[in-house]
């Protein structure tokens, strides 16, 4: 399958719904040109890996690409991010187009989607993208990569309670997780709130981010929180007991 939509046609879309959103400072020809490839790509490779449920461009455009840009101005230049449970590449690989001085390791446990990161990055020459194929309960524990990073983002991955568990520990103290959430946003915060305490973090802020173009308007939550403390070496558990016995 190809894209359902002309060249001229996606440039026009994209820089339409940038410019609505308040993102068109980030939109370049060059910007641009790349999203359309990446989007070819997705279309194409989605029959094959099961990517995403959003396959008509418009859409992709405002729930995929406009989405993960609202992320660009919490992040300071030359950022050490972790996209844990990259998926296929969002928010890592929208992030790396549209600021290559970001380094970003796209983590997920399944091996398509971290080939499908990989070869994307490569494609796009997205220089500032590394790939691994692992469980982020592992790499926490693995004293090169514990706190390490300075950010560390995960787009419909889990509750926070599970979700806290798997990223804090990656987080460097004075980092930030930013979770991408949907209308539950609020409640699931609430219900962490233990589980933050005890893996040495504290809420920063809830961003409610409202997304339009001319046929819709979506709303997608940022959870921020700041690392304030080391996590305790217990953290992260084997996942059967992060998922079983959530914090």
């Amino acid at each position: 399958m190809s894209i359902a939509m002309t060249e001229k046609d996606f440039f026009a879309e994209i820089t339409s719904v940038f410019k609505k959103n308040s993102l068109s400072s980030l939109l370049s020809k060059e910007k641009a040109e790349k999203f359309y490839m990446l989007t070819e790509r997705l279309i194409t490779e989605n029959e094959k890996y099961n990517l995403t449920a959003i396959t008509e461009p418009k859409r992709i455009i405002l729930q995929h690409y406009a989405d993960c840009a609202t992320l660009t101005s919490l992040l300071p230049k030359g950022a050490k991010i972790c996209d844990v449970g990259c998926g296929a590449g969002f928010p890592s690989l929208v992030l790396a187009i549209l600021r290559d001085d970001l380094k970003i390791l796209a983590m997920d446990a399944t091996g398509k989607r971290v080939d499908y990161v990989r070869e994307s990055a490569a494609l796009l020459s997205l220089d500032g993208v590394s790939t691994l194929c692992a469980r982020a309960e592992d790499v926490g524990k693995d004293p090169s990569m514990r706190e390490s990073f300075d950010f560390v983002t995960a787009r419909a991955v889990a509750q926070m309670r599970v979700l806290a568990e798997l990223c804090l520990p990656l987080l460097k103290v004075g980092g930030k997780m930013i979770a991408m959430k949907g209308k539950n946003a609020q409640y699931e915060l609430a219900d962490a709130k233990k589980a933050l305490s005890i893996l040495g973090a504290k809420e920063n802020k809830v961003i409610d981010v409202v997304l339009k173009n001319d046929e819709e308007e979506v709303s997608h939550p940022l959870i921020l929180l700041d690392k304030v403390t080391k996590t305790p070496a217990a953290y992260p558990r084997p996942y059967a007991q992060i998922s079983k016995k959530p914090l």
